[in-house]
């Protein structure tokens, strides 16, 4: 049968005073243990269980002079538990905070990565299609109205060389020729604009 441990008034009233080292040695001896027990027993792990029952000693520091030790009213036990149940819910909602917290600053960086990477996506996109476009500006003088026309529409526009051809009175053959000589010629103008090769 586990022996009740009663605190003994004297002490309560001992630790009141700051400057009574003995008596506050004597308290925490007996009560930080039972305390850091307590807390690991509700899953803290060991550096948070020691870091609240630190914080529980520091209350108790604060408000044991407000404490009336009347047993009949209620034992310092109960009062004591109060405390350490207390801090014990302030860590919970301070882990729940920062798990927030953490939780939120990591979809920010997974959001911010994944706008950047869409966003750059999208740059290189326009640029290569500002590129094209000003290269096709620049050497469609060098080709007469059907061929432009021809190179236009398989290569941009995607048609297929058969409507194209009938649309513009040619042969297929020569759809895919006139396709073929412009973006050869887009491609130097490139090649002149950027310094690469495209």
């Amino acid at each position: 049968m586990p022996v009740e441990i009663h605190t003994q008034p004297s002490l309560l009233l001992r630790i009141r005073r700051p400057a009574d080292a003995e008596a506050w040695r004597q308290f925490v001896d007996l009560y930080a243990p039972l305390v850091y027990g307590f807390l690991r027993k509700q899953g803290l792990q060991d550096a948070d269980a020691a870091d609240v029952a630190q914080d529980v000693l520091r209350t108790v520091s604060q408000q044991i002079g407000q404490l009336e030790y009347d047993r009949s009213r209620g034992s310092f036990r109960g009062w004591l538990f109060t405390i350490v149940n207390s801090r014990l819910m302030d860590f919970r909602r301070r882990g729940q905070r920062e798990r927030a917290l953490v939780a939120h600053a990591v979809a920010d960086v997974a959001q911010h990565e994944h706008e950047e990477t869409a966003s750059s996506a999208e740059w290189d996109l326009d640029y290569q299609r500002q590129l094209f476009h000003a290269a096709a500006e620049r050497v469609r003088g060098d080709f007469g109205p059907s061929a432009w026309r021809a190179f236009w529409q398989a290569a941009v526009e995607g048609r297929p060389a058969k409507e194209i051809a009938a649309d513009l009175g040619m042969s297929p053959a020569a759809v895919y020729l006139a396709k073929a000589r412009v973006m050869n010629r887009i491609r130097e103008e490139l090649e002149t604009l950027t310094g690469e090769s495209a």
